[in-house]
């Protein structure tokens, strides 16, 4: 969960354009069989008779997909119309469909995406993060509670690594520094350019490595490079079980580096209706990061949506 972006003036107008190519892509997509895709992503959906409306979007990441559908579900079962825009790719993206009204809803992690606006900010506490992010966010969106849950971007070694370079769970990233011209590190595209990401290692611990290697945001391709030793670390999400699984180390941050990764919904003003809100906010008062890290599991051998609905029925949250 992974995630500061690229920013400036000079990017703005290629952001855009990419932005732009992406949602319109977007129609095509679907989170599950229960999924649905606007035939025009980029127009903001106006609110719908009854109920409502909502387009809810997900990152390209399997936690991201299932935070979504579970954020849908409890709204269907208050009698929202939900559309589903699965997948959309890094914050860099989807943080400009949210702010167009192409997507309106978004499950979020407060403390990458108040990086992701502001790379100089130094947040105290969780509560200082929502403080300063609801600050930094444009004006036409605003964060609802957050939930316990967590997951934060991490370095992860595998245990070829660990056992080479005597590393402990107990060890700090600090502890690479020694031995980091030897080491390949392997993340998403963006990794690179993130306070949250290379930028931070090296201003923060005084860390490079000897390669990177652009793979995606702590999915299959970089556990699969880890694996492999094709890469001896990764940026592995904390709550991804591949890590305990096949035996790898995840090393401490004493210096916040990736902060605190509350799992919270950011929406448009206008689609946060109060019904939106109670929904939302029942759901983050029942999602901690024990309970979050046996959802993941589960994705593993099912359909996030099945997970999402299951998990809801067994809170109370949907009949």
């Amino acid at each position: 969960m992974t995630t500061t972006g690229i920013s400036g003036r000079s990017t703005r107008i290629a952001a855009l354009l990419i932005a732009s190519a992406v949602a319109v892509s977007l129609s095509a997509c679907s989170s599950s069989s229960k999924s649905t895709a606007a035939s025009n992503p980029l127009a903001p959906t106006p609110a719908a008779a009854g109920g409502g409306s909502i387009v809810i979007g997900s990152n390209n990441f399997s936690e991201s997909t299932l935070l979504a559908d579970i954020y849908g579900e409890a709204l269907k079962a208050k009698g929202i119309k939900v559309t589903y825009k699965p997948n959309i790719g890094s914050r860099e993206v989807s943080y400009g469909l949210l702010k167009s009204g192409a997507v309106q809803l978004m499950p979020e992690y407060n403390g990458a995406l108040l990086a992701y606006l502001d790379p100089k900010a130094t947040p105290t506490s969780a509560a200082d993060t929502d403080t300063q992010l609801s600050a930094k966010l444009d004006s036409s969106l605003e964060i609802l509670n957050p939930a316990a849950a967590e997951d934060k971007d991490s370095l992860t070694v595998n245990a070829a690594t660990a056992a080479k370079y005597h590393l402990t769970s107990s060890s700090t990233i600090a502890d690479l520094v020694p031995d980091m011209g030897q080491l390949t590190i392997g993340a998403s595209p963006e990794f690179q350019t993130r306070e949250e990401g290379l930028e931070g290692l090296k201003s923060v611990y005084g860390l490079t490595f000897k390669s990177f290697k652009a793979l995606d945001a702590g999915g299959s391709l970089t556990e699969g490079a880890l694996k492999s030793n094709d890469i001896q670390v990764g940026d592995i999400f904390t709550t991804d079980t591949t890590i305990s699984a096949q035996g790898w180390i995840t090393l401490q941050d004493p210096k916040d580096l990736f902060g605190f990764q509350n799992v919270i919904p950011v929406g448009q003003k206008s689609a946060l209706t109060p019904t939106v809100t109670a929904a939302l906010n029942a759901v983050s008062a029942q999602l901690t990061t024990p309970i979050l890290l046996k959802l993941d599991t589960q994705v593993g051998s099912s359909d996030p949506m099945t997970v999402a609905d299951t998990w809801l029925k067994s809170v109370g949250l949907t009949s």
